[in-house]
Order: structure tokens, then sequence, then C-alpha cells
């Protein structure tokens, strides 16, 4: 297995006039879970959109699994669920799964298998305008799970899930690394830190911390990863 699924070189994205990234660099390991953490607008969404391919960028290069991000051969290798739900409203769990499944040429067992990853089994026949905001983000990540990509970009999966839910749906994340998937995770809550084997702590476009959670907490002399937020907030001020 290569050393990292991802690789950014001197990534450069602006907004308008405004430059959302300024030369990132990074790297993602493959095979583990690693948490893109920051507050709302600090560019989170743009790297993963960077990563996946579909983001407009002015510079700079981005690999994933040594291909350039956005090429032909990645798109069957790669699962991304956005913040908003990507499924059509007006067609049940099961209909929405298999027209995905078509594109992407996998077969029922597929559609089963993704359906009860996501434990939405009891809702299989029910229309996706019908389900609870939570639901229906289960059902985009379903969607993501078809074929069982190499590589999982998750723009905050878990966000107004209830506690339970959210503790499977890690549980879910862990399972498929163990597998060998790469699963890159965004979220702005930090108290989900402690969940990811490795983290990337950013904010207003910079990446502040890249390790796992007890190399940064150690790092920065503190027991929770939001006093070493906070206090690498401060040292970069």
């Amino acid at each position: 297995m290569m050393k990292n699924a991802v690789e950014v070189r001197g990534l450069v994205v602006d907004r308008g006039r405004h430059r959302v990234l300024d030369g990132l660099d990074l790297d993602i390991a493959a095979g583990v879970v690693t948490g893109l953490l920051g507050p709302s607008g600090c560019g989170k969404s743009t790297l993963l959109r960077s990563v996946v391919g579909v983001q407009r960028t002015r510079g700079g290069v981005v690999s994933v699994l040594g291909e350039p991000a956005g090429s032909a051969p990645l798109r069957s290798r790669i699962g991304y669920v956005t913040q908003a739900a990507s499924v059509y409203d007006d067609l049940t769990v099961t209909e929405n799964l298999r027209f995905f499944a078509r594109v992407l040429g996998c077969d029922q067992a597929e559609v089963t298998r993704a359906v009860a990853a996501v434990d939405l089994g009891s809702h299989a026949d029910a229309v996706v305008g019908e389900l609870s905001g939570g639901q229906r983000s289960r059902a985009s990540l379903a969607v993501a799970l078809l074929g069982s990509p190499d590589v999982l970009v998750l723009d905050e999966p878990t966000v107004g899930l209830d506690p339970v839910l959210r503790r499977d749906l890690w549980a879910l994340f862990h399972d498929l690394a163990d597998g060998g998937a790469t699963v890159l995770v965004s979220s702005h809550v930090m108290d989900e830190a402690e969940r990811c084997d490795r983290l990337l702590l950013m904010r207003e476009g910079a990446i502040l911390a890249h390790g796992t959670p007890a190399e940064i907490k150690q790092a920065a002399g503190t027991d929770d990863i939001e006093s070493a937020f906070l206090g690498l907030v401060e040292r970069a001020a």
C-alpha cells in the first residue's frame, strides 16, 4: 500500500477576489481515518472539493492514489459526500441507490450492502423527501459507499445527527479504514477529533497542525484538542 493516498503541493484557490487557499501543502495517509477540523468558512469544503477534483484551482498540484485529482481513472475509486444531501427527493432510498449503482456498474448486492451499512434498512422504501435530515444524509453516504471506493471524502457527514448515530457512523468509518479505504472526514466539532486516527487542524485556509491527536496535544502541552487548537491560533496571531 502506498504511504499517502493524497498529496497536495502549492494548492491555490480563489473565490472571487478572496484567496481561500494560498500555497497549501499536505499529505493524507492511506488506510486511516483523517479528520479535517476547523471553524466554518476556514476552507475545509474547498480543500475537499480540490481533492475530489471538482474545484477550480488557481495553482498547485493535487494527486490522489497517484493520479491527478479529478482524472478519469479516479471516478470509480472515490466516494464523495457533500454537506447538502445529493440524492433525489422524489425517489425512495432504494430507487436512488439502484440509479447510482447502474451509473457505477454495481449490482443489487451492492445496493443492499450500502443500505445496511448506514442503517437505513427500515426506510429502504421510503421517499427521500419525506425523511429526516439525518436520514437523508445517510442516504447520501450510502450512495458514496457503492462499489467500495478506495477513498471516501466526507464533508461534515455527522452534522445534525444524534449522538448514537454519530457514534455508529464513526465506527463505520473505522471499519472501512480497517478494510483498506482512506477516509477523509471534515467537521467543525472539536469533540470529534479523538475519533480520528490523524488530524488536520485548519484555520483561515492554513493547516495549523497535522498528526495524531496525541501528537498534537503533546506538542501544544494540552489535554484536549480544542485547547490545542486555541493555543495554535494564539501562536499564529
